[in-house]
Parts: C-alpha cells; sequence; structure tokens
C-alpha cells in the first residue's frame, strides 16, 4: 500500500508515540540545549499545520509547517521512522508543506535542523533549500545548521 499523507492533529495517541520517538532520536544526537522541539500541544497550535505519513493506517513520518509572520514558514517536527526510510517520505512532507506555504502567500520557509543529520540535509537540498546563518531567534551553534528557501 502507497504512503498516504494528510493533515491531522498531533494530538492522538500514535503521532504522540512518533514525536516522542522523534524527541529520544534527537536526544541521542544533540544536547538538550540546542534541541529546539515544539510540544505536541504547541503542535496543535493555529499557526501550526501538522503533516502524517500512513503506511497501512500507521503513523510512519511527520513534518510541520509553523507560520511566523505573513511572509516567513518554518518546517518543523521532521521524522520518518527507521523502518521507513529510504522510501522519501521526507521529501514527499517537504513537499506538503511548500505547497501549503506557498498557496498561503508565504514568501520564505526556514529551518534549523542538527549538525549530525545528513540525511535531513539531502532532503533539504533536494527540495531546494540553501544553507544560510541563523534564522529567526535561533542562536548561532555548532549544534545548528540553517536552510532556506524563497517561494
Amino acid at each position: 500500500m502507497a504512503i498516504e499523507i494528510a493533515v491531522e492533529t498531533p494530538l492522538q495517541d500514535d503521532v504522540r508515540a512518533l514525536v516522542e520517538e522523534l524527541n529520544a532520536t534527537l536526544l541521542e544526537l544533540t544536547p538538550p540545549e540546542h534541541c529546539y522541539h515544539l510540544t505536541v500541544e504547541q503542535m496543535a497550535g493555529d499557526d501550526t499545520t501538522v503533516f502524517i505519513a500512513r503506511d497501512d493506517g500507521q503513523a510512519s513520518g511527520c513534518g510541520a509547517l509553523k507560520r511566523h509572520d505573513a511572509r516567513v514558514g518554518e518546517v518543523k517536527r521532521m521524522y520518518t521512522r527507521p523502518s521507513h526510510r529510504g522510501r522519501k517520505i521526507g521529501a514527499k512532507i517537504v513537499e506538503h508543506v511548500e505547497t501549503l506555504a506557498r498557496s498561503e502567500g508565504l514568501k520564505r520557509l526556514v529551518l534549523e535542523t542538527g549538525d549530525r543529520h545528513p540525511a535531513a540535509w539531502t532532503v533539504y537540498e533536494r527540495a531546494g533549500f540553501s544553507r544560510c546563518g541563523p534564522v529567526l531567534d535561533y542562536p548561532d551553534s555548532e549544534w545548528s545548521v540553517f536552510y532556506e528557501k524563497s517561494l
């Protein structure tokens, strides 16, 4: 069965479990003070739209668009379960985020990711993002890599 990606509330037990897995994975690679997690409650806010990838009904990946103003959106909470990696789920979620951002008239997408996430860098670079300096209110840190894309 094909992977299906749709806007969903993060306030579901299986999505909460997916986000817990994401948080644990990030904390294995990055010190806690350099992890900029949104809680599922924050992800459920009016300024954020969450995309969930499902394989035969099971949550297998996620990503979100967080709006900062009328011009800038941020790609957040990107994750694909290890069992589903290599199936372009991250790329498809980024595509959904970008399509939504464009439809809302946003002019720029930005993101912060870790310095030990080369697979994520590949997804973003293939989607046309370019490395840049610190974005939004993130501190400049050796643990962070920043990307941007004009829409």
